[in-house]
């Protein structure tokens, strides 16, 4: 056990305790060694600051602090944590200036505050954590505010949306469901009384949003969940087809390591190469995330996925001919 495992051990045995532990307790019960033991009691006092005392009238130690609790912040974040902190604070770095100010002044301090711990290097992690917005669009969420308080507060809305496959603005009357933030754009899943169905609306398309002043229609997760979330991407639909991708030894290695889909199926070939398996129902982003890795990757299946990057592919060649 790491010496920050032990420090934590006993941080978590302190913490909360109203009467103290004694000495023979945290040896001969817990299995600290003296010499131990009494260099973590040190580090947690005049390394971290930990109001720990020795209380002969309570037992023993414990911290010296109206309910015996004591925070360590910053000090025992994983990994994912601290990614997920620098997420965050990233986040409410990038939304539109001023938007939820109000709101989320309090978060963005305690964050900063967590971030800015002696124990995250005093305000290194922010600079010292890049985290890179891939395939980012533009932000235009002037209508974020609204469209949050409807999800949260189960109204309908009324709005005006932009389809840039058709370059069309339209009128939709929805009820919001919940908002998902993938690859660095936001997006509101939502029931759309016009088409009578579920839709993912990329948030700045939306070009006017207005609360209708009437209850939103309230799906089931489950039914969120099977309809937008089991298939390949953002794209809404119950899986039609499962995709069989075929990657290179070499690009194998990458692969190999990556999650495309909760429900992924793969395996290694005996020639060096990694399948993968996908369901989809829609296949415009699975045909750019194929694209993407060239003559590094084969469509086994089904045959008309295949035809189609076969196509796109002489296409892109063909450009090169000139």
């Amino acid at each position: 056990m790491s010496k920050f495992d032990e420090l934590y051990r006993l941080h978590r045995l302190l913490d909360g305790r109203r009467t103290g532990l004694p000495r023979s307790v945290l040896i001969n019960e817990h299995g600290f060694s003296r010499s131990t033991l009494a260099r973590l009691i040190a580090d947690l006092r005049d390394r971290l600051g930990a109001p720990l005392i020795h209380d002969s009238e309570r037992g023993g130690y414990r911290y010296d602090t109206a309910d015996g609790s004591h925070a360590l912040p910053g000090l025992w974040f994983t990994p994912a944590e601290l990614h997920a902190l620098v997420t965050l604070k990233h986040l409410l770095a990038n939304l539109e200036p001023g938007l939820l100010d109000d709101h989320l002044r309090p978060l963005q301090t305690r964050i900063d505050k967590l971030l800015g711990s002696n124990h995250l290097g005093a305000g290194e992690a922010a600079q010292r954590i890049r985290i890179l917005a891939a395939a980012a669009r533009q932000k235009n969420l002037r209508h974020f505010q609204t469209i949050a308080g409807a999800v949260l507060q189960r109204s309908r809305l009324k709005i005006d949306y932009y389809n840039r496959e058709r370059d069309q603005i339209g009128t939709r009357e929805i009820s919001p469901q919940r908002l998902a933030h993938y690859r660095d754009n936001w997006y509101l899943d939502a029931w759309c009384h016009g088409k009578k169905g579920l839709r993912i609306f990329a948030v700045e398309c939306i070009r006017a949003a207005a609360p209708l002043g009437k209850a939103a229609k309230t799906l089931a997760e489950s039914t969120l969940n099977r309809e937008l979330a089991s298939a390949y991407g953002i794209f809404a639909g119950l899986p039609v087809a499962t995709a069989v991708l075929r990657f290179t030894p070499k690009r194998a290695r990458w692969v190999a390591d990556e999650i495309w889909h909760p429900r992924q199926q793969s395996r290694w070939l005996e020639d060096g190469r990694y399948e993968l398996r996908l369901p989809y129902s829609d296949e415009r982003e699975l045909l750019m995330d194929i694209l993407k890795y060239g003559p590094d990757i084969e469509v086994m299946g089904p045959e008309d996925l295949r035809e189609v990057v076969k196509k796109l592919l002489g296409a892109a060649a063909s450009q090169y001919r000139r």
